[in-house]
């Protein structure tokens, strides 16, 4: 499972476009001030391969906390949703700023995004947003994205801008996804412990990997965690794009990770279509259908799910909804677009396709989920 960390993965000829993410750790110092010096040494990294030819997409954090400092609000603007949400209005127009300055500043032009989880989970404005980035990418363009914390609510959000940075590269096309964090990457336990090592590759998200991530932030600013990190790997390897985590403490991030700074770095699987990456990478689903054994290993082949081979149905969810397949232990193993609506989906489940017409009184579809529309987590 572990090799050698490749930075050509991320170099201007193998990765035409890439996705720097940047943590509020990094960007906002404990008093809720800006680390300019710091931040000047990315920008001028990300003008470096801007001028090379490389295209950058930024996801960055931070709103929230120089919002709550310029508001004089507690808890880096975390003490409540609403305290949130005020912060991030103040801070989003002074961290649009601070991008567009120092980005303006190597005469690159800055173009602020902001977005919803619900951009991206449904399918028209997920398509909407790709065409956008597709534009100012083609225009030379650097979009600084950030989730629009203003209106987000904990229902209705990413939470991190690990995920969002995961879901951007997927939207835009992406070959590669830097996570610029407050660690070097991830370990085999927690960092501090005694013989921690780091893992330099990570070849499959597995339940082994999953148990070394430590949670939470330590630093109190931000809202994502080593766990995050992951699933924003999973999101983006899923999708054919290679990713990795490593420290952007020191000075110049992109240059030491280029030089081979120790990090992780997550490879990439075999790309699907446009639209199974899309349901792979979802994070909201309406229901879920269970399924018997004989339909498990069908779906693992490439089959579509029929209604005989379904157990029960969860949730409330209508034709086009996406939900997810699981076996008898609960755990979702695929994600699809169901073809009937929650109560005819319980309505057939178990019955063969020459039953269905009598049962629900049309001339019906074949299948629950049908395998163009299906994808295996």
């Amino acid at each position: 499972m572990v090799a050698d960390l490749n930075p050509a993965a991320f170099s201007i000829r193998s990765c035409p476009l890439l996705v720097v993410k940047v943590g509020s750790s990094l960007l906002v110092k404990p008093d809720g001030g800006v680390r300019r010096e710091w931040l000047e040494t990315l920008v001028a990294d990300i003008s470096s391969r801007h001028l090379a030819g490389q295209r950058i997409i930024i996801v960055t954090s931070g709103a929230i906390a120089l919002g709550a400092r310029r508001l004089g609000f507690d808890k880096g603007g975390r003490a409540s949703l609403a305290d949130a949400q005020a912060s991030a209005s103040v801070g989003q127009i002074l961290l649009s700023g601070i991008w567009s300055e120092l980005l303006g500043e190597r005469k690159l032009v800055a173009a602020q995004m902001l977005v919803t989880l619900d951009d991206f989970e449904e399918r028209r404005r997920y398509l909407n947003i790709a065409a956008t980035l597709d534009r100012l990418i083609g225009a030379h363009a650097i979009p600084v994205i950030n989730e629009n914390d203003s209106v987000a609510t904990e229902e209705i959000r990413f939470g991190d801008n690990d995920r969002l940075a995961a879901r951007v590269a997927q939207a835009a096309g992406a070959s590669g996804v830097v996570l610029l964090s407050d660690v070097d990457g991830l370990y085999d336990r927690a960092p501090h412990l005694p013989g921690a090592v780091l893992l330099p590759q990570v070849d499959k998200i597995d339940g082994r990997v999953r148990i070394m991530v430590a949670k939470g932030s330590s630093s109190g600013m931000g809202s994502g965690g080593m766990a995050s990190k992951l699933d924003a790997a999973d999101i983006a390897t899923r999708a054919g794009i290679g990713l990795a985590i490593t420290s952007g403490l020191k000075d110049h991030p992109l240059v030491a990770l280029a030089n081979g700074a120790r990090a992780t770095y997550f490879a990439p699987r075999i790309g699907g279509s446009a639209r199974k990456t899309w349901l792979g990478g979802r994070l909201t689903v309406k229901g879920r259908i269970c399924v018997d054994e004989g339909a498990f290993r069908a779906l693992q082949t490439g089959s579509s799910l029929l209604p005989a081979g379904a157990t029960r149905v969860e949730g409330e969810f209508r034709r086009g909804d996406v939900i997810d397949i699981s076996a008898d232990d609960g755990i979702a193993f695929a994600r699809g677009l169901s073809e009937y609506d929650a109560a005819d989906a319980a309505r057939i489940c178990g019955h063969r396709s020459s039953e269905l017409e009598a049962i629900l009184g049309t001339v019906p579809r074949s299948v629950l989920v049908h395998r163009d529309q299906l994808v295996l987590l």
